[in-house]
C-alpha cells in the first residue's frame, strides 16, 4: 500500500490501453467482471488516455456507470503531439472528461513526454492549462509521462517543481537498457522526490513470456508464480512508487495479478539475485524492444502493422520458430502495407517510446518475410 496525496492506493494499478477485445471493440462484459473484480480485491488506480482508442468510453460504461466516484481513482493524459493546435490540445482534457464522465480526474498526465515533443506542450501552455485544472478541482494531482532520458528529466522536474508525480517506463530488463535508461529516469526522480507511478512493467507482454533461460531460473525457486509476476513485484519493490499499472487483457491475466499483488510482499535478498541473473541473460537477447504501442503506427502514410511485424520477427529472433514467424508475419500484412514498403519516412521514430530505429529494422524484417 502506497500512501500518497492522503490516498491509499495499493500497488497494482488496471492500465486500459489493452483491454479485452471483442472484434474490433472492447469486450465491455468481460472489462465489466475485470473492474469489478479489481475493485473488490481492494484495488483502486485506473489508467487511461486521450489517445487510447476506446479506452475512456469504455471505462464510462464498465467503472465510472457502475461504481460510485469515491471507489476509485481514475487518470486520463492529455498528448500535445497528437494535436495540430493549441485549441484542439487542451479540448482534449474537455473530451476526456465527457467521454468518462468522471467530473474530475483524481490523476492527469502530460502524456508521453519525450526529446521530439517537449516543446511543444511549452508552446500551447500546457503546464499552465492543467495547473489551471487542477485550481478548478477538476484535477487533483497533475504530472507527466516520460520516454526520453535523464538529462531531459532533470530539466523538466527542475523547471516543473510544482508537478506532483511522474510516470516512468521501468521494468528489469530496462535497467540498465541505455536506450530506455529506466534506473537513470528512477534515479532523477527519486533526487526530486517525486512519487512514482510504473508503466511498461512487463514490457508489453514481453517479460510475460521471456526467454527459456530466464523461465528456468524463475521456475527452479518458485514454480508455481507466473513470470510476470517476477516483473510486477520487481517495479512494485522499488521505493517511492505509487503504483504499477498492469496492462491486463482477459480475466486470467487479472485473477494471477491479484493472487500476489493483493497481499503484495516485496522481492526478498535471493529473488533480487535471481533478477541481476535474468537481467544479465537478457542482456544477450537480439529481440526488437517493441512493447505494442501502436504510436508509431497513427502518422505511418502507407499504414504498415509495425509491432505485429516486429512480433513476428521476434518469434525468429527469440525462439527459432520460423514457422510460426512466417504465418504471423502474413497475419501482420494481410490487410495492409509489407515490410518492404516502409518509405523511410521516418516519423514512427520520433513517435517510438523504445527509441527504436523502425525504419531499419522493418528493412531487416523485410529481409527475411518478403522473400
Amino acid at each position: 500500500m502506497s500512501a500518497y496525496f492522503g490516498e491509499d492506493i495499493k500497488k497494482l494499478g488496471f492500465g486500459l490501453m489493452r483491454l479485452p477485445k471483442r472484434g474490433l471493440g472492447c469486450d465491455i462484459e468481460q472489462f465489466k467482471k475485470m473492474t469489478d473484480m479489481f475493485l473488490e480485491a481492494g484495488f483502486t488506480y485506473f489508467d487511461t488516455a486521450y489517445v487510447y482508442l476506446g479506452s475512456e468510453a469504455a471505462a464510462k460504461k464498465a467503472l465510472v456507470d457502475r461504481h460510485p466516484r469515491d471507489s476509485y481513482t481514475l487518470c486520463s493524459k492529455l498528448n500535445a503531439f497528437m494535436a495540430p493546435t493549441e485549441k484542439a490540445a487542451k479540448e482534449q482534457f474537455y473530451t476526456s472528461l465527457k467521454r468518462t464522465g468522471a467530473e474530475y480526474f483524481d490523476f492527469y498526465l502530460l502524456h508521453a513526454i519525450m526529446e521530439t515533443n517537449y516543446s511543444r506542450y511549452d508552446k500551447f501552455g500546457i503546464w499552465d492549462f492543467v495547473a489551471e485544472q487542477k485550481k478548478k478541482g477538476l484535477v487533483k494531482h497533475y504530472g507527466f509521462s516520460f520516454h526520453a532520458g535523464p538529462e531531459l528529466l532533470d530539466t523538466l522536474l527542475t523547471q516543473h517543481p510544482e508537478i506532483d508525480f511522474i510516470q516512468l517506463q521501468l521494468n528489469y530488463a530496462d535497467w540498465e537498457n541505455r536506450f530506455i535508461t529506466s534506473r537513470q529516469n528512477y534515479e532523477v526522480a527519486r533526487k526530486h522526490k517525486k512519487p512514482i507511478v510504473v508503466m511498461e512493467p512487463v514490457k508489453g507482454g514481453t517479460l510475460a513470456n521471456p526467454p527459456k533461460e530466464v523461465k528456468k531460473l524463475f521456475e527452479g525457486y518458485a514454480p508455481e508464480a507466473s513470470y510476470a509476476s517476477w516483473a510486477i513485484r520487481f517495479a512494485a519493490s522499488l521505493e517511492g512508487i505509487i503504483t504499477v499499472l498492469s496492462g491486463m487483457s482477459n480475466i486470467a491475466q487479472m485473477q494471477d495479478n491479484i493472487s500476489y499483488m493483493k497481499d503484495f510482499k516485496p522481492l526478498n535478498d535471493d529473488e533480487q539475485k535471481l533478477i541481476r541473473q535474468a537481467q544479465v541473460i537478457l542482456g544477450k537477447s537480439a529481440a526488437i524492444p517493441c512493447t505494442a504501442c501502436h504510436y508509431c503506427t497513427a502518422g505511418c502514410p502507407k499504414k504498415i502493422s509495425i509491432p505485429e511485424i516486429f512480433s513476428a520477427m521476434n518469434k525468429r529472433i527469440s525462439n527459432g520458430r520460423l514457422e510460426d514467424a512466417s504465418a504471423d508475419y502474413l497475419e501482420a500484412v494481410k490487410n495492409g502495407s509489407r515490410a518492404c514498403d516502409c518509405v523511410q519516412c521516418r516519423q514512427c521514430e520520433k513517435a517510438c517510446p523504445q527509441h527504436i530505429r523502425i525504419a531499419d529494422t522493418l528493412k531487416s524484417c523485410s529481409e527475411i518475410f518478403d522473400k
